[in-house]
């Protein structure tokens, strides 16, 4: 998805969100949630399209009519939607943050902002505190109760981003800096350099002379909404919704900046302790004995400095690998290369972005022995799971590709459901054409045990 599309999306879905608080015509809503969906899911920039096509271009995308393509084109022309200003003019800024707590509807923030005067967040806990909240009509102390949870898996999610979401952008952001005739290493920092699953923020560290040129090539990188520090050493942006630091240290701090704003805190910790008892002193600045620095301008400088070898960022957890690394026991990761295929991808037969002719492409390029592109199954509809005709389809198209295409080879596959009664979602015969099936439980009661079909599918 362009990030054109991706802001025109936002922007029709939060208008669809403050439609339906404000109790609009459901036809009208699920209109502009459904072209949001579709701009999601194009792989065409529309702004391209309409400055190729016009208005009428924007009309000929399925899914998109003509009320809906004026307001894209007027985005492209303003960089606004009026229908958007109007109607979030109507509602409080903080409402539409309620629609993130899960469990909770636009027809009861509807109720709650009426009665009870809820704006946001801080207004909802404190009716809930109060009492008034179960006292409203269809509410009640387990409809409380549900809201309440909701509040706090909330609280729970934002506090990580997960990796997979922040890292295009990260690397982006890497990318456009790299290049800076100033700026000598770059490297993000952080959790997001361990690799964690989800990261909490996101620093980016810089080596340089000239700190203020490289936090101002930051500070205005294309995207960034809002910039929030700017100084000689240190930037802080929001770009897409998400913070990003920037620090820029001296080129002989390198290493010891790296491996500081890299931690985890727990590891630091214990590399501190490790370096007192040495009588030496670690620090983002360097390692120190007395008031000489030793060592600080690469990583495996610090930890040489500390009697072992560089220990990879996605093993500094201190869960024990500073003794391995002392005994000369470092486990050997697994690296990129080492990786011969991927056995569960999605192309545009259902929900995915790109045809079997770019997943190959993308494939080889990463050196790639094969990919298996498992799609949804029939029954799965809302993500266009694919009936069988357009499944024998998808194997036809494989096969062809597979007959020309070099270095690699695509696997017919299918993500098919498990269905309420056990059965998969098709027939055995179907299945025996494919290489390869992965089998999955999308939909289910909150109060079923899905165990007895997972075993019956297993059987």
């Amino acid at each position: 998805m362009t990030t054109t599309n991706r802001k025109i999306a936002h922007l029709l879905e939060e208008l669809a969100d403050a439609l339906e608080i404000l109790g609009e015509n459901p036809f009208k809503v699920n209109a502009y949630r459904k072209a949001s969906r579709v701009l999601q899911d194009l792989p065409d920039d529309v702004g391209e399209i309409y400055a190729r096509e016009g208005p009428a271009g924007l009309e000929k995308i399925p899914g998109i009519g003509k009320r809906i393509a004026s307001k894209i084109a007027q985005y492209l022309s303003e960089g606004k939607i009026r229908k958007h200003e109007e109607v979030m003019a109507q509602i409080p800024p903080g409402l539409l943050d309620l629609l993130d707590i899960p469990g909770l509807g636009p027809r009861t923030i509807h109720l709650l902002w009426k009665e009870l005067d809820v704006v946001d967040l801080e207004t909802l806990k404190k009716a809930l505190d109060s009492g008034k909240v179960e006292r409203l009509p269809g509410m009640g102390p387990k409809k409380v109760q549900n809201i309440r949870k909701g509040m706090d898996l909330l609280t729970r999610l934002r506090e990580r981003i997960p990796l997979g979401l922040v890292y295009p952008l990260v690397m982006r952001v890497v990318e456009a800096l790299k290049d800076h005739p100033e700026v000598l290493q770059l490297s993000p920092a952080g959790s997001f350099r361990r690799m964690k699953e989800s990261v909490g923020d996101v620093d980016i560290l810089a080596a340089s002379a000239r700190g203020r040129e490289v936090v101002e090539a930051f500070t205005s990188l294309s995207g960034v909404e809002r910039v929030l520090a700017a100084g000689d050493t240190k930037g802080s942006v929001i770009l897409e919704d998400f913070q990003i630091d920037l620090r820029v240290v001296p080129p002989e701090s390198w290493g010891a900046a790296l491996q500081y704003f890299t931690g985890s805190k727990d590891h630091n910790v214990h590399l501190r302790g490790l370096a007192r008892e040495r009588g030496l002193k670690i620090s983002e600045y360097g390692v120190f004995r007395g008031n000489e620095r030793i060592a600080g301008a690469t990583e495996e400088e610090v930890y040489e400095a500390l009697g072992m070898p560089w220990i990879p960022p996605e093993l500094r957890e201190d869960r024990g690998e500073i003794e391995a690394a002392l005994e000369g026991r470092l486990p050997r990761l697994l690296g990129y290369d080492e990786i011969h295929g991927d056995l569960h991808v999605h192309s545009r037969y259902s929900d995915g972005n790109s045809t079997l002719e770019e997943i190959a492409e993308e494939g080889r390029k990463l050196g790639y022995a094969y990919v298996a592109v498992c799609d949804h199954s029939q029954s799965v509809k809302y993500a266009r799971g694919l009936e069988i005709d357009r499944l024998e389809q998808k194997i036809r198209e494989i096969q062809a590709l597979n007959a020309r295409l070099e270095g690699i080879r695509l696997l017919a596959g299918t993500e098919v459901d498990i269905l309420p009664d056990g059965r998969l979602d098709y027939p055995d015969e179907v299945l025996a054409r494919l290489d390869y099936v992965v089998a999955s439980i999308h939909q289910w009661r909150k109060d079923e045990d899905v165990t007895p079909r997972i075993l019956k599918a297993l059987d």
